[in-house]
């Protein structure tokens, strides 16, 4: 391969590097082709990325970067794993994969500049989604809203009530 080739396919994997919000390394061994083709759709669905590198072009892209202290996973045949979007989704994904799929191992991660052991990327996958906490959110803002109409029509509800009851009673003795 070509020097400037290589040089290329480096800037290219810091590319992504500097892109991401989160990268976690992972071992394949074992994963069939159509296991590989499904892990990447998986991945991609979950708004992320998953790339073979070479360890040596790892080495060279994580030089001086965000994500330098992956590269002491570097061993044997690595998979990466980028996100782009939401942390939470994408290691929902992959965690979820590898225990369909025993042959993938999550090595580590780094998210935010904090490491990710396997045990805590397996915890983020238990987090709620983004979109689940913006709904909670959601619902907790509309909460004081939802009690203070319900606080401001209890009266009318009251005397609806008292009449139906009045009413109620004087059928009965009419009966």
């Amino acid at each position: 391969m070509h020097r400037e080739t290589k040089a290329g396919q480096v800037t290219e994997v810091q590319d992504k590097f500097k892109a991401a919000n989160m990268a976690i390394v992972t071992e394949y061994r074992g994963l069939t082709v159509m296991q590989m083709v499904q892990l990447r759709r998986e991945i991609c669905a979950a708004s992320g990325e998953y790339k073979v590198i070479k360890n040596t072009m790892a080495r060279l892209a994580l030089k001086d970067g965000v994500f330098s202290s992956l590269e002491n996973l570097l061993k044997g045949p690595n998979g990466w794993v980028f996100s782009y979007e939401d942390p939470v989704r994408l290691s929902k994904a992959l965690v979820k994969f590898s225990e369909q799929h025993e042959m993938l191992k999550i090595k580590g991660g780094l998210l935010e500049g904090e490491f990710l052991e396997p045990a805590k990327v397996k915890e983020l996958a238990k987090m709620p989604s983004r979109p689940e906490l913006q709904a909670q959110l959601l619902a907790l803002m509309q909460a004081p809203g939802t009690q203070l109409v319900r606080l401001i029509q209890e009266p009318g509800a009251r005397v609806a009530r008292l009449l139906e009851t009045i009413r109620k009673t004087k059928l009965e003795q009419q009966s």
